[in-house]
């Protein structure tokens, strides 16, 4: 509009003002527009804010209400603390009786165990002492039996006492008899036992004579097995006896003799019948043979222990002699098998002296 206005005056002359009039026409209409604007939004605005105070005014009346509330919580909070306390204290004396009424239960139960226990002893003693005295009771009639039973022994005890005196009187006699009958018996007691010592001694002298002329005997008899089997550093003289190895003898783990053994074994039982024929008959001797292993286990299908090794050794040599010519009962067998060892030491020379076996001429 301004345009076409200047458009038309364009002659030359100003016409500027109505453009402003319609400038500030405009700038009223919009400036009217704003007011109506905020009158509107006053207007929406103060609805906004009466309802908010509304709603405050109803917020403060329930914060006051809750306010009340909480009062009359606090107060039966107050009361319910104050109730707990009672409560607790109520509980702690509780407490305290129920653990005395249990202290005073357990005294009771222990009392009435007590009691039951008395009670039972009673009646036990009562129950032994009715049949004590049931027992009494029986035993008084029979005691008054017996003694009437007594009475008429008694009378016969007396007659037999009377008898009895007569019969003391009588032995007494005899026993005076026999008193002097056994001192004549002591005195051959006692020339008899003068009699026994004197025999023992001589049967003592008599035994030693024969011991000697036993061991004359041996001596003769080692003489000659000497002279007979001195030949062989496998046969030796320790002390009172003969000593043949037993590799000598035996094959390894073996109890039969060899030939060898036998050989040797034959010369010694002639040496020995030879020398039998001179000893006298009354003279009880025996040849003694001891079978002896060395301390090496043995276990096979035959032997079970060195023990039973050296027992059929010694059993072996017992049967050969016997079997050419020596009387069995001058003949006794014994085995020992590692535990009589002549050489402790742990090596084949002490192992080789220690299998052997030993001839012992002795007294029966």
């Amino acid at each position: 509009m301004i345009g076409a206005r200047r458009r038309i005056g364009g002659g030359g002359q100003d016409n500027s003002w109505p453009g402003f009039v319609d400038a500030l026409s405009t700038l009223l209409l919009v400036i009217i527009f704003l007011l109506s604007m905020f009158v509107l939004a006053q207007f929406f605005l103060g609805q906004a804010l009466s309802g908010r105070d509304q709603a405050l005014a109803e917020l403060r009346g329930q914060v006051a209400q809750l306010g009340n509330l909480l009062k009359m919580e606090q107060q039966s909070n107050q009361s319910l603390r104050d109730s707990m306390a009672e409560l607790s204290a109520s509980l702690t004396a509780a407490n305290k009786d129920r653990d005395s009424l249990s202290a005073n239960l357990e005294a009771t139960r222990t009392q009435l165990e007590d009691s039951d226990a008395r009670l039972r002893a009673m009646t036990e003693a009562r129950e032994r002492f009715e049949a004590e005295a049931k027992d009494l009771a029986e035993k008084y009639g029979l005691a008054d039996t017996a003694l009437a039973e007594e009475r008429i022994l008694s009378r016969r005890a007396q007659e037999q006492v009377a008898q009895l005196q007569r019969n003391i009187t009588a032995l007494q006699e005899q026993l005076g008899r026999l008193e002097a009958a056994l001192q004549a018996s002591e005195e051959r007691d006692r020339r008899n036992q003068a009699v026994i010592v004197d025999m023992g001694r001589r049967l003592n002298r008599a035994l030693a004579s024969k011991v000697e002329e036993l061991a004359g005997y041996r001596s003769e008899f080692f003489g000659r097995l000497k002279e007979v089997l001195s030949t062989r550093p496998e046969i030796r003289v320790e002390g009172d006896r003969f000593v043949f190895a037993s590799e000598l003898l035996f094959a390894s783990g073996s109890a039969d003799l060899g030939p060898e053994g036998r050989a040797e074994m034959r010369k010694f039982a002639e040496t020995l019948i030879a020398i039998s024929r001179e000893i006298p008959a009354e003279l009880q001797w025996i040849l003694r043979v001891d079978g002896h292993t060395d301390k090496r286990p043995i276990s096979n299908a035959q032997f079970r222990s060195n023990w039973e090794l050296s027992s059929a050794r010694a059993i072996s040599v017992v049967r050969f002699l016997t079997s050419v010519g020596v009387p069995p009962e001058r003949l006794a067998a014994t085995g020992f098998g590692e535990f009589q060892p002549i050489d402790p030491a742990d090596n084949v020379f002490a192992y080789s002296r220690n299998r052997r076996i030993e001839m012992r001429l002795t007294q029966r």
